[in-house]
C-alpha cells in the first residue's frame, strides 16, 4: 500500500511522527507511512502543531491547508495537505500523474 493518495487535488497521507528529534526531517518511508521527524515536544499537541506548521512548508501551501484527520494522540496520523505547490522529492516517486 502506498503511504500517500492523491484524490481531487488534496493528498492524503499517512505519517509516523517522530517528536523531540535533533532536527526536522522527511526521513523516509516506513512501511506504508512517511516517517517525519520534529523537535517539538509531544506535549500539549505542540508536535502536532509543528507537523502542520513543517509539512505546510515542505508542501508550500498556507498552515490552513494542513490538518491532521485521523491519529490525534497518537504517533501514527492522518494528515491531508490541499492546495500544495511541490511534492518533496523523497515523495514524487509515489504521486501519479494521473492526479
Amino acid at each position: 500500500m502506498s503511504p500517500l493518495q492523491v484524490k481531487d487535488g488534496k493528498m492524503v497521507i499517512n505519517v509516523t511522527v517522530v517528536p523531540k528529534s535533533s532536527r526536522d526531517a522527511i526521513v523516509g518511508i516506513l512501511g506504508d507511512s512517511v516517517k517525519v521527524a520534529v523537535t517539538a515536544p509531544p506535549v500539549d499537541g505542540k508536535a502536532n502543531a509543528y507537523v502542520c506548521k513543517f509539512l505546510a512548508g515542505e508542501f508550500k501551501t498556507a498552515k490552513s491547508n494542513v490538518s491532521i484527520i485521523k491519529g490525534e494522540t497518537s504517533k501514527h496520523k492522518t494528515i491531508e495537505i490541499r492546495e500544495y505547490r511541490n511534492i518533496p522529492p523523497i515523495l514524487r516517486e509515489f504521486v501519479t500523474d494521473s492526479e
